[in-house]
C-alpha cells in the first residue's frame, strides 16, 4: 500500500485523534503512541505503540522500529533529547526538536520570549523550593500564579492571594508536575480583560494566522472557546507580530497555539504549544480548514490557503465527575436537537473517566459568538456520562 508519509504520533488523546483523521485524509500512515492502550487516536491509526514517552530508551526503540518520515509530538511529557538525536540523523521532528525542547518546559519558552526576543510578558521568577517560591512571590507581588514548569491543561496551577497560601500552592504544583523537574514558575497575576489563542501556521509558503480564539478556563483548563474573539485591529496586529517572531525563532513547519493576555490595547505573551491547541477545537465547526487540517498540510509541505471563517462559533467541554472504566453516554439526541444554530459533537471514546477529565466537546455556530457560546453550553449540558459501576 502506498502512503504519502509515515507519521509516528507521540500522544494519542483527543487532539491526536483529530490529527489522525486529517493526516489519513492526505494519505498518510500513522502509528499512534501513548502510555495507555485504547487511547482515542489509537482507535483510528494504522498501528499503535504503548509505552511511557519519558522513557528515552523505549522512545528511541519505537522511532528506530518504525523509521517514520515525521515524528509528531501531541503532548509535552516526552524525552525530548531523544528527538534531538533522531533529528540529527535525518528524521523530521515537528515542528523541530528545538521547538519541542523549548516548549516542553515553561521556563525555556518564557526565557526565549522575554529574554531573547523581547516580547511583553508578566513578571516572573523560577523556584525549586518553598523558600524560593516565597522569594518569587515577593518579586511578583500578590496575587500571583504558581504552576509547574512542565505540565499540561492547567495541572498543578494555583492563583495565590497571600503569603499563607504559598505552601499549599507549592505542594500542589509539585504533586501535579510532569516529568522529573521539581521546578515551578511564580508569575505575576495579570488582571487581563480577556485571553486568546492565536493559531499560527508556519509553512513553506510563509506564516499564516487564524482569527483569534477567546477562551474561558477553570482550574487552569479550558471550559469554553469561541471564534472570533473581539479584538481591535491594532491588538490583532501586535499579537500576530509577536507570534510570528517566536515561531520563526523556533523554526520548522506546523501549527502553533500561541496564547496571549489582553489588557486594554496591551497584548501580553503567555504561553506557546507547538501543536494544535485544545481551545482550537472550535475550528472543527468554525473554519473551512480546522486546526488539524492546517497542521497536517504544513507538516507535509502543502500550500496553506486563506483561512475562511464559516461564522461565529463556540465550543464547550463535556467533563466526567468520577473515576470509572464502565460508563456510557446519554443525551446525544437532545444535544444535537438544540435549536438556534448549527450543532455538532465530538465524543473522544476514552477508555476511562476521572474527575474533570475532558470526555467530549459540543460545537455550535450561530449569528454571533454570544449565541454560539450559549448553544454550545446547552448542547454540552445535554450529554450525560452514566456510570455503570
Amino acid at each position: 500500500m502506498a502512503f504519502t508519509a509515515k507519521i509516528l504520533l507521540l500522544g494519542s488523546g483527543e487532539l491526536g485523534r483529530e490529527f489522525v483523521i486529517a493526516a489519513k485524509r492526505l494519505g498518510c500512515q500513522v502509528i499512534a503512541c501513548d502510555a495507555y492502550a485504547g487511547a482515542p487516536a489509537m482507535q483510528l491509526a494504522d498501528g499503535f505503540e504503548v509505552f511511557p514517552m519519558l522513557d528515552g530508551h523505549l522512545l528511541r526503540e519505537a522511532i528506530d522500529r518504525h523509521n517514520p518520515d515525521f515524528v509528531v509530538p501531541e503532548i509535552e511529557a516526552i524525552r525530548t533529547e531523544v528527538l534531538a538525536e533522531v533529528e540529527a540523523l535525518g528524521v523530521t521532528v515537528v515542528p523541530s526538536a528545538r521547538a519541542t525542547i523549548m516548549t516542553m518546559n515553561r521556563d525555556r519558552i518564557r526565557d526565549l520570549a522575554a529574554g531573547e526576543l523581547g516580547l511583553t510578558t508578566s513578571r516572573y521568577r523560577y523556584a525549586e523550593s518553598l523558600d524560593e517560591v516565597r522569594e518569587g512571590a515577593r518579586h511578583t507581588g500578590f496575587p500571583c500564579v504558581i504552576k509547574p514548569v512542565m505540565s499540561s491543561s492547567g495541572k498543578g496551577q494555583s492563583t495565590v492571594r497571600g503569603e499563607l497560601e504559598l505552601e499549599a500552592a507549592w505542594h500542589y504544583a509539585v504533586a501535579n508536575m510532569r516529568g522529573d523537574r521539581r521546578r515551578v514558575i511564580v508569575e505575576q497575576f495579570v488582571d487581563f480583560d480577556y485571553e486568546i489563542t492565536l493559531l499560527t501556521i508556519r509553512a513553506r509558503d510563509g506564516v499564516h494566522f487564524c482569527p483569534p480564539i477567546g477562551h474561558r478556563q477553570e482550574r487552569g483548563d479550558y471550559q469554553e472557546s469561541w471564534q472570533p474573539a473581539a479584538m481591535s485591529s491594532q491588538a490583532i496586529a501586535d499579537a500576530q507580530a509577536m507570534a510570528r517572531k517566536v515561531v520563526d525563532d523556533l523554526g520548522g513547519y506546523g501549527l502553533f497555539g500561541v496564547e496571549f493576555f489582553v489588557k486594554g490595547q496591551e497584548v501580553i505573551f503567555s504561553e506557546l504549544s507547538p501543536r494544535p491547541h485544545d481551545t482550537g477545537m472550535v475550528t472543527l465547526i468554525s473554519q473551512d480548514l480546522n486546526e488539524f487540517d492546517l497542521h497536517a498540510r504544513a507538516i507535509l509541505g502543502l500550500p496553506i490557503p486563506e483561512v475562511t471563517l464559516r461564522g461565529p462559533s463556540a465550543s464547550a467541554v463535556i467533563l466526567a465527575d468520577r473515576e470509572s472504566d464502565r460508563f456510557r453516554y446519554e443525551g446525544q439526541d437532545k444535544a444535537l436537537a438544540v435549536q438556534g444554530g448549527a450543532i455538532d459533537l465530538r465524543l473522544f471514546a476514552k477508555p476511562t473517566t476521572r474527575v474533570y477529565r475532558r470526555m467530549g466537546v459540543a460545537l455550535a455556530r450561530a449569528g454571533d459568538t454570544d449565541v454560539a457560546r450559549s448553544l454550545a453550553v446547552q448542547a454540552a449540558s445535554a450529554v450525560r456520562i452514566v456510570y455503570e459501576d
